[in-house]
C-alpha cells in the first residue's frame, strides 16, 4: 500500500516524532510504501525536516506564500497525482481543511489523524472548529484516546469512522537514556548531587497548567530548598512563566534531544488540563522515571492511580505538591513499585512495533472496502 501523509511541522513536536517514529519502524517492510510532505514558506531546513533527514524519512515541501495561499490545494493535487497514493493521510487542522476542500476526499481514501486542540487563544479555538466540517468527511479519523473519541463525536464525526490508537515509545531509546551518566549530566547543568529535580517537557501553552506546578515548587521549595524544576519546550506563555519563575528553575527552551534532562531528573510531572496519549507520559514510563499527572484526558487510559503513578485533580497545586512529595519522600518500595508496573505497561501495549502494526492492520482493513 502506498501512503501520502501531510503534516504542518517546523518543530518535532509530538505527532512528528510519531509519524517519524513510524516511518522508522516500518521501513523494511515490503508491504508498506510512506511519502511525506510539508508546507514551506521559504524558511529553509527546519528542525522537522533535518530530523526526517537523520531518519532516513524523504520529505517534500509543498510552497506557501502565506496562511492563506489557496494554490496550496492545486500543489496538494499535483503531489497526489504524482504519488498515487491508496490513502491520504492528515495531521491537524489545516491539512484537514486543505484536502477536503481539494475534494480529494471523493477519490482517495482519507485518513485523518486528531491528536487535539489547543485554547491558547479566541483564534485557536475558532480554527478548530473547521474540523467540525472536514472531519465528517475523512474515511477513517485516529485519535489517540477515548477521550477524544468523545470529543470528536461531538463534533459530528460518525462513531463508526473513528479508531483510537494510543501512541507509543521507543524501548531502545529509553535503555540509551537509562544507561547515560546521571552524575555527570547534573554536573553540568550545575545541578548538586543531593538536589531533586522535577521535569516537565512540553507546549507552554495555557491548557498545560505550567503555572500550577510553578506554584507547587514554589510551595516546597520553601520548604526545601534542594530542589530544581526543569521546564522544557516553548510556546506563547514562556515570557510568563519566566518572569515568575524565582529560583530553582532551569529554562532550556525547545530541545529536540530530551534525553539528558530525562536522565537527571526524579519526577516527571503533567499538571495539564488536557491531554490525549502524551509521548512525555510514555517516555517516562518506558525509562522509570516515576510520574505525577492530572486525571485528564486519555491518561487514566495509560496509568493507574496508586498502581504506575500518582494522579491529581487539574488545577490544584496543592494536590500536586501532595504528590510529588510522596514520590520523593514516600515509602520507597511504593516508589519501586509505581516504576516496575509503568514499564510493564509500556511492554505489553506501548512499543512503536504494537502501535506500527496496529496501524497496517487498521489500513488494510480501509483498502478492503469497496
Amino acid at each position: 500500500m502506498r501512503l501520502l501523509v501531510i503534516i504542518e511541522a517546523a518543530t518535532v513536536t509530538g505527532p512528528a516524532k510519531n509519524l517519524l517514529e513510524f516511518c522508522r519502524t516500518v521501513q523494511n517492510r515490503s508491504d508498506i510504501q510512506i511519502a511525506v510532505a510539508t508546507f514551506d514558506r521559504g524558511r529553509g531546513e527546519t528542525d522537522f525536516t533535518a530530523a526526517a533527514e537523520q531518519a532516513g524519512v524523504p520529505v517534500s515541501l509543498i510552497p506557501e506564500s502565506s496562511a492563506s495561499d489557496w494554490r496550496v490545494i492545486g500543489r496538494i493535487g499535483d503531489l497526489v497525482a504524482a504519488n498515487n497514493p491508496d490513502i491520504v493521510q492528515t495531521h491537524a487542522v489545516k491539512s484537514h481543511f486543505l484536502v477536503y476542500l481539494s475534494r480529494l476526499w471523493r477519490q482517495r481514501r482519507w485518513v485523518a489523524f486528531h491528536h487535539g486542540y489547543t485554547t491558547t487563544d479566541t483564534k485557536d479555538r475558532l480554527y478548530s472548529q473547521l474540523d467540525r466540517v472536514s472531519l465528517r468527511a475523512a474515511s477513517r479519523v485516529f485519535t489517540v484516546s477515548q477521550a477524544f473519541k468523545r470529543q470528536l463525536l461531538e463534533r459530528g464525526v460518525n462513531a463508526s469512522r473513528v479508531d483510537v490508537v494510543q501512541n507509543a515509545v521507543s524501548l531502545e531509546w529509553a535503555e540509551r537514556v537509562r544507561a547515560l551518566d546521571r552524575q555527570a549530566i547534573r554536573a553540568r547543568l550545575g545541578i548538586a548531587p543531593d538536589e531533586k529535580v522535577l521535569l516537565a517537557i512540553g507546549r507552554m501553552s495555557i491548557e498545560k497548567r505550567h503555572i500550577d506546578l510553578l506554584t507547587a515548587f514554589r510551595q516546597m521549595r520553601g520548604d526545601n530548598s534542594r530542589m530544581r524544576l526543569i521546564l522544557v519546550g516553548d510556546g506563547p506563555e514562556r515570557a510568563f512563566l519566566q518572569a515568575s519563575a524565582g529560583d530553582g528553575l532551569i529554562f532550556p527552551g525547545q530541545i529536540r534531544d530530551t534525553s539528558e534532562y530525562y536522565a537527571a531528573s526524579d519526577v516527571m510531572v503533567l499538571p495539564s488540563l488536557t491531554e490525549g496519549s502524551p509521548n512525555v507520559l510514555l517516555e517516562s514510563m518506558a525509562i522509570g522515571i516515576p510520574l505525577v499527572a492530572t486525571r485528564v484526558g486519555g491518561i487514566p487510559e495509560i496509568v493507574s492511580d496508586g498502581e504506575s503513578a500518582l494522579l491529581v485533580a487539574p488545577n490544584d497545586p496543592e494536590a500536586l505538591a501532595a504528590a510529588i512529595r510522596e514520590i520523593l519522600e514516600g515509602d520507597p518500595d511504593k516508589r519501586s513499585r509505581l516504576i516496575a508496573n509503568a514499564r510493564r505497561a509500556i511492554e505489553t501495549g506501548h512499543t512503536l512495533e504494537t502501535r506500527a502494526q496496529a496501524l497496517v492492520e487498521r489500513y488494510k482493513a480501509l483498502l478492503a472496502i469497496p
